[in-house]
């Protein structure tokens, strides 16, 4: 392959429809180092954005992408053509929270008494 194909230049299109990017990434570069690169230009008025790679998933040509595939394994033939940009989606999930009962609160409580 040519230095030419062995880039691909990609922006990433957030919920909102803003774009990060269009960036030129080499093809062996891993989905995970993609979803890195997000989180560093992820823009600072965002709420909400992605403390994690865990926390992105990136959508390309109707595929979830999983993080241990790199951009050419990932590559359609009918969506990438050379020279032209291509979109990726990114869904990021919202970090879950864990509700605690309050400690101080009475819980129901059975007491038996045998006589």
């Amino acid at each position: 392959m040519s230095g030419a194909q062995d880039q691909m230049e990609i922006k990433f299109r957030l919920i909102d429809g803003s774009d990060i990017g269009p960036k030129n990434f080499p093809a062996a570069t891993s989905v995970a180092t993609l979803k890195e690169n997000i989180i560093a230009q992820w823009p600072k008025e965002k709420e909400n954005g992605p403390r994690t790679v865990k926390d992105i998933k990136l959508i390309s040509a109707g595929r979830i992408l999983e993080n241990n595939r790199t951009v050419e394994e990932c590559r359609s033939p009918l969506y990438d053509i050379p020279g032209v940009v291509t979109t990726m989606h990114v869904v990021v999930q919202p970090p879950m929270e864990v509700k605690k009962p309050p400690s101080d609160t009475k819980e129901n409580k059975c007491v038996c008494i045998i006589l």
